[in-house]
């Protein structure tokens, strides 16, 4: 079956293609009326329901229209993109191994990632806004908040475009960080004499582990697992040939290579999708706070509790804490979270603010009841309050409680996220399709780049099959522990350990370049989205 390839050497134009013409099989003639149906029915959805949360909402302005709907259209256009260059890396191995037709394969992988968008947790979302500098999550809708979602969001397209179009597997989880890191140290540059804070860098570090240790997991994980299979299937010797033409493979390994596809596209929707959503929430919350800043679907019940547990939370951090006004209480705990450097005034400030967060929020019998000024106040506050918490936690400076008030702070904590972090269901369709309908469109280039180049020969059944068993697994448990991964990364790190493990060799001059893209993708979308943001500093304040 080897004798079939060519003899191998290092250079991209010299490694074999596929023997089989699955990559190149046409589109299916209904699939252009269907992708517009689905369009044209979605975008009448969101119509509907977005007129539905703004008919309690005063009037916008033509201008707020106009930015709602141009910021909205390019944080689509992030995900857009990240479908048909991320996931186009789930559906390499079943086209390569002639499981699925390409249509089918790309067809049923943006369904995959649709339901994997819908079921998502929302961790992954603000664990990804936790990543911004606090004092512009809190003022998301003044001139500068605008100026700092499109900046990460066009440096993030443009980056990922340049790469697509060059069929380079880059990271959109690694371009989009990337853009966000560029914003926060280009505002600290620009306001650091006024008190500006920078990125978050605990949360970098976090998520940056997450990013490097997933593709060295990925490649190990998936040589020891190729050999495992080998292994334990020895005798299947058709396991470990490439595909002769396009014969799919036995049933048994078809049924495995469909479900780790599967896997892939569903894990990578439940955690590549959730960037999008983080965005558009704050998008939404800078332009329409009285419909998105808190989570209207909280009831009375809900809000009575949480006065009684903001009164003995107050206690339970400091128990004689003096009345402090809320403005003096913001700015010492704004202080400390900017600059993470405790002080005696922390604990009272905290404690004096949840008290009056509490009677100020169970005053109402209904989230819609408070005034559209007091509603950023109070989103405000409860954010400001959630973040305090996890660096006074974080740097074990909360007082020593009993058993009874660990657990009333610990309700209180998970009342706070209550308000803040859900997203509209209409929020999630949007995503989904924008991701799944990426995946349909855009996938060639990378596929061929992952199924014909970063080894020396074709893969086989074995190797697609230990690549997306990994791959699937690494990034349904990131997304289980709310932290955001490449499928990209993880993926490719993946092909390349069966690779290696089947002694197939690797196209390097491929490698060098997916890791140089790898490489420059933080420095590049950090200058990129740096400068974006100075520059619309300027038109938008």
């Amino acid at each position: 079956m080897n004798s079939k390839h060519p003899p191998a050497s290092d250079s991209v134009s010299s490694v074999p293609t596929s023997q089989s013409t699955n990559v190149h099989v046409p589109t299916p003639k209904f699939f252009m009326p269907v992708f517009l149906t689905i369009i044209v029915a979605t975008i009448i959805y969101i119509g509907v329901q977005v007129n539905a949360d703004l008919s309690h909402v005063p009037p916008l302005s033509v201008y707020s229209i106009i930015l709602l709907c141009t910021a909205l259209f390019i944080a689509l256009g992030f995900e857009f993109v990240n479908g048909f260059h991320d996931t186009a890396n789930a559906v390499a191995t079943v086209i390569y191994t002639n499981a699925l037709p390409a249509p089918i394969a790309v067809m049923w992988a943006g369904f995959c990632n649709f339901l994997g968008v819908m079921v998502a947790s929302g961790a992954v979302a603000y664990g990804i806004i936790a990543l911004l500098p606090v004092e512009l999550i809190m003022n998301v809708g003044s001139g500068a908040g605008f100026a700092m979602v499109f900046a990460m969001l066009i440096a993030a397209i443009m980056w990922n475009l340049g790469t697509w179009v060059l069929g380079i597997p880059a990271s959109s989880s690694h371009t989009l960080i990337g853009s966000i890191l560029g914003v926060g140290i280009m505002n600290y540059i620009l306001h650091s004499s006024t008190g500006a804070s920078g990125v978050d860098m605990d949360q970098v570090i976090k998520v940056g582990k997450a990013l490097l240790f997933s593709p060295l997991i990925g490649f190990a994980f998936a040589a020891v697992v190729f050999l495992l299979v080998k292994r334990v299937f020895k005798r299947q010797l058709e396991l470990f040939q490439p595909p002769e033409g396009n014969k799919p493979p036995p049933p048994m390994i078809r049924a495995i290579l469909i479900f780790t596809c599967t896997g892939v596209s569903f894990a990578h929707g439940s955690n590549d999708g959730q960037k999008g959503m983080g965005l558009i929430m704050l998008i939404l919350i800078g332009l329409v706070p009285l419909a998105y800043s808190l989570n209207k679907g909280l009831d009375q019940q809900h809000l009575q509790s949480f006065q009684q547990l903001s009164s003995q939370t107050a206690v339970a951090i400091y128990q004689n804490h003096d009345d402090i006004s809320d403005e003096n209480a913001r700015q010492i705990l704004t202080k400390y979270v900017q600059t993470k450097e405790g002080n005696a005034e922390v604990l009272p400030a905290l404690a004096s603010l949840t008290d009056h967060l509490g009677d100020r929020v169970g005053q109402y019998n209904d989230l819609k009841d408070i005034p559209e000024k007091e509603v950023s106040a109070i989103r405000n506050d409860i954010y400001l309050s959630v973040t305090s918490f996890k660096r006074l936690e974080k740097a074990e400076q909360l007082p020593a409680m009993t058993a009874t008030q660990e657990q009333s702070v610990k309700a209180y904590r998970k009342h706070l996220d209550s308000f803040l972090q859900y997203i509209p269901t209409w929020v999630k369709v949007a995503v989904a399709l924008a991701l799944g309908l990426g995946t349909m469109v855009g996938w060639k280039r990378i596929v061929i780049t992952v199924g014909e180049r970063i080894g020396k020969h074709h893969m086989t059944y074995g190797q697609g099959m230990s690549a997306e068993l990994v791959a699937m697994s690494t990034i349904a448990a990131a997304d289980g522990f709310g932290m955001p991964v490449s499928t990209t990364h993880v993926l490719n790190s993946a092909v390349a350990g069966t690779m290696v493990a089947n002694k197939s060799g690797l196209n390097f001059n491929t490698v060098k370049t997916i890791l140089s893209a790898w490489i420059f993708t933080l420095p590049a979308t950090i200058c990129l989205s740096g400068i974006l943001y100075w520059l619309l500093l300027k038109v938008f304040v």
